[in-house]
């Protein structure tokens, strides 16, 4: 009888697949628990600044670019172009530390979903560890042993189990105040740069100033994800030269 309502028990909390099967299929659900609906970002101080310094010398190129159709004197859109940037500075922060808040919110609240599976089904917990660590080349008694030394410790398998199974980088989280810090220093130093540009050779010095930004910063982030570098630094590179094309096919047109 026990047997069966074990069984029965397995069958509900597998919702009818195989454990390998389970195990795909919340590793998919983790992939997606992962992602931001308001925006995706990569944890991490350098991420940060390096995703804000893209978009800020994007944007300030194309502020400059724009304001430079109207009659604005090198004062006035030296002037606007600082003053944007210094709210951009303090957007970029609270966005920034707004979403590692959010990312830590979610991982907290499956955290407190996974701590409760192992409580309450903890033999289907053995069957899925068997599982993944099957598949991983494990078997016969090292197999066994391995799973008795991670079944023994509740905390150290939760943390197999949010990192193996649903695929979370724990270690990669940081606090919301330091990502923050991160985007406002790329948008600080971007916007030196960028405006540094601009007095020394205007709308030219504005453009060179991008370009040396995004890629550095394209490089940098594509080093730390484990990317191609070149094909990030040309990809960025590209739509920000198209972004900018765009935008002064639509002024010339106006």
């Amino acid at each position: 009888m026990d047997n069966k309502t074990e069984s029965e028990g397995s069958f509900a909390h597998f919702q009818g697949k195989e454990a390998i099967q389970h195990i795909v299929q919340v590793q998919a659900d983790g992939i997606l628990t992962t992602s931001e609906t308001h925006g995706a970002e990569t944890p991490g101080f350098i991420f940060a600044a390096c995703d804000a310094a893209r978009e800020t010398a994007i944007v300030l190129l194309l502020i400059a670019l724009l304001l430079g159709h109207f009659e604005f004197t090198a004062e006035q859109l030296f002037s606007t172009l600082a003053s944007f940037a210094c709210a951009w500075m303090f957007w970029k922060i609270g966005r920034s530390a707004w979403l590692c808040w959010y990312r830590l919110e979610r991982l907290h609240r499956v955290m407190d979903e996974e701590r409760n599976e192992i409580e309450v089904h903890r033999s289907q917990e053995r069957i899925e560890l068997k599982a993944l660590y099957a598949a991983k080349g494990f078997q016969g008694k090292l197999l066994d042993d391995v799973i008795d030394v991670l079944m023994a410790d509740k905390d150290r398998l939760l943390r197999v189990m949010l990192e193996e199974e649903m695929g979370f980088r724990l270690q990669e989280n940081e606090h919301p105040l330091t990502q923050g810090l991160g985007a406002g220093v790329g948008v600080l130093i971007t916007s030196l740069l960028a405006l540094g540009g601009f007095a020394a050779w205007a709308q030219e010095g504005m453009i060179i100033s991008a370009v040396i930004t995004i890629s550095i910063a394209s490089f940098l982030g594509a080093r730390i994800e484990h990317n191609r570098v070149i094909n990030a630094i040309l990809w960025n590179l590209g739509l920000a030269t198209f972004a900018y094309c765009v935008a002064y096919y639509c002024m010339i047109q106006a």
